[in-house]
């Protein structure tokens, strides 16, 4: 085992980036595979096993501190990646990406690790679900999403810390800020989550993102730019499937008539806490905060 940990180490070390060679899980994918299916093990097996004879956790306050921390952090991420480069460096169209030492590019390499970091803190989101015991919004498809994430982004980070592929996280933190805002007033409580009418429209806010990405990664297909087409490729369909499942959503919850959705979301199913299920567009599911609100971004989602 050891012997094959350090095969695959020197195989990273010598065709990834030496810049983030000795940073934390960057010397081999296999940390970061572990932590990963340690998360899939905890919030499908081991978590409900857990609170299967325990009530649900008042998670209210530790809610509103973790929601107000992803936007502190969220915003602090959209900052640095505009100061890294895309403020006044970078370009819309082709972005190599840089392999120098100079200062605004190793910022920029910097935070794509700090990128890669946010997507272990976003696993909250459905232990939150966990501990609450709102197991029926722990979708194979939510799992699996904040399951690759951090394994997907590693590979950018290992390989290609900069240049293009950078314009996803950019979006991303952007549309974090908003997301974790609307989480962290609706944590407040029904006298706030009255006033948060907007939620149709982050759910549209986050389709035109994925749409912005796509059309900024596909277009290296159609003219000249020094820049990995698998990367293209990568982060171009990763777009596409959060686009698709997205709009399935939306669909879902914005052009069915209240008495489908009462009828879909009705279904008793076997890790129920009761007979008795409220709409779907009652809850907010980004980390387990009860409101007139969105399906979390990962439930058919992103980034």
């Amino acid at each position: 085992m050891a012997s094959a940990f350090s095969s695959v180490s020197r195989f990273f070390d010598t065709y990834g980036d030496p810049r983030t060679k000795d940073w934390l899980f960057m010397s081999s994918p296999l940390p970061t595979a572990l932590i990963c299916a340690t998360y899939v093990f905890t919030v499908k097996i081991a978590g409900p096993r857990l609170m299967a004879n325990r009530k649900p956790m008042e998670l209210r306050n530790v809610l509103i501190f973790y929601n107000l921390f992803q936007v502190i952090f969220s915003s602090w991420l959209f900052y640095e990646c505009m100061m890294g480069g895309w403020w006044n460096e970078y370009s819309l169209s082709c972005q190599p990406v840089d392999y120098s030492n100079k200062p605004s590019t190793v910022r920029m390499v910097s935070i794509c690790w700090w990128y890669y970091f946010s997507k272990f803190t976003e696993f909250m989101d459905t232990i939150f679900f966990v501990l609450r015991k709102k197991d029926r919004h722990i979708s194979t498809l939510h799992v699996i999403h904040h399951g690759v994430m951090p394994m997907s982004v590693w590979f950018g980070v290992k390989f290609t810390p900069g240049g293009h592929s950078t314009f996803f996280g950019l979006l991303n933190t952007f549309v974090h800020i908003i997301m974790y805002a609307y989480y962290l007033l609706a944590a407040f409580g029904p006298q706030v989550q009255k006033y948060l009418w907007w939620k149709k429209y982050l759910t549209t806010l986050q389709m035109i993102q994925f749409l912005a990405i796509m059309v900024h990664a596909f277009q290296l297909f159609f003219i000249d730019c020094d820049y990995p087409k698998a990367f293209v490729w990568f982060i171009g369909m990763h777009a596409v499937m959060f686009f698709f499942l997205f709009k399935e959503f939306y669909n879902e919850q914005y052009t069915k008539s209240p008495k489908q959705k009462v009828a879909a979301n009705s279904k008793p199913t076997a890790k129920s806490e009761n007979s008795y299920k409220k709409p779907a567009d009652y809850y907010i599911t980004g980390n387990g905060v009860s409101s007139p609100g969105l399906v979390h971004r990962n439930t058919a989602e992103a980034n």
